[in-house]
């Protein structure tokens, strides 16, 4: 019997039109206080989800291509629309571009890969995914996102993961909303479980935790998961939450901390050192590390974390274990 991967559980609160606002959880990771330093041109984002609406007006100059791995239209590889949803909030969150309407994601001049290897029901075959990924190291993508899950941990995903690190790709995952709202027991979505990710946890816009995201050792930070505005379906916006809106700021974050890292750095900076940098910009929330890993990411850099900078830094290796 096949094995199917699915969405993140989410909730859709409110769908709108004629939206014009910065939504709260990109405030609230700092990203327009960076904007002025980067907006993550020339990163791209793969994002492994159920396609995005290709011609949405924040979105449609912003995606460089795709391929879609699922059975929707009859599995033609060219046709990578949603018909769900949920991508194209994700990529909105990600990567929605500045255009004076509509809103506007973490990293707006990122470039988006669409590799849809979810159908319209929100599921998909272990196949897909693995294919989609082997798909994004192809394309030399620079992070792949992922706000899906499953109980099952199979070998040939985590391998898959593991390839893609190797290849200096960083690799998002939502930590999963199984929750119980109880640090002391833990709850394991794949592939956010594994090691070799960064799973992301939510929080709400006051910054407590989640009652819904997972608890576990796994969990490397957090991020807005509740009452997430972002792009839909048609042109439309939605409000939505669950931790496969978390995993996506912290994509565009980590848009923006490459690109920025790399012209400070002057050299490319492998997946572990692109990891340190993502942790030195995290502020602890007061939770058990297993609800918020190494806490809230927080673009702005603290006073007393500045020497970072240094010129000491542009040639020392970081050693980060996960």
């Amino acid at each position: 019997m096949k094995q199917y991967v699915h969405v993140i559980p989410y909730k859709v609160i409110a769908e709108n039109e004629g939206i014009k606002e910065v939504p709260r959880g990109v405030e609230l990771i700092q990203a327009p206080e960076i904007w002025s330093e980067t907006k993550g041109k020339g990163m791209k984002v793969a994002v492994l989800d159920t396609g995005c609406d290709t011609a949405h007006p924040d979105l449609q100059d912003r995606i460089i291509g795709g391929k879609n791995f699922t059975d929707d239209d009859g599995g033609n590889p060219d046709r990578f629309h949603d018909y769900n949803g949920h991508g194209t909030h994700v990529c909105g969150t990600i990567a929605a571009q500045e255009n004076d309407t509509g809103v506007i994601g973490v990293a707006p001049e990122a470039d988006l890969l669409i590799v849809k290897v979810l159908n319209k029901a929100g599921s998909g075959q272990y196949e897909w995914i693995i294919n989609g990924i082997h798909y994004a190291i192809e394309q030399k993508a620079d992070i792949i996102s992922m706000s899906l899950g499953g109980p099952a941990d199979v070998p040939e995903l985590h391998d898959a993961i593991k390839t893609a690190v190797e290849n200096n790709i960083l690799v998002v995952c939502a930590a999963g909303n199984e929750g119980d709202g109880d640090d002391s027991t833990n709850e394991y979505a794949y592939p956010g479980a594994y090691n070799e990710v960064i799973s992301v946890g939510a929080i709400n816009l006051e910054r407590g935790s989640s009652d819904f995201t997972n608890s576990n050792n796994e969990v490397d930070v957090v991020a807005p998961g509740e009452k997430i505005l972002s792009t839909y379906l048609n042109g439309k916006y939605a409000t939505l939450s669950g931790t496969s809106m978390s995993a996506p700021h912290v994509s565009g974050a980590l848009a923006l901390i490459k690109d920025y890292s790399v012209r400070q750095f002057e050299r490319s900076l492998s997946e572990p050192e692109l990891y340190a940098q993502l942790i030195k910009r995290t502020i602890p929330l007061g939770n058990s590390p297993k609800l918020e890993g190494n806490g809230l990411v927080y673009l702005t850099v603290p006073e007393h974390l500045s020497r970072i900078f240094d010129e000491s830094f542009k040639t020392r290796m970081l050693d980060t274990v996960y």
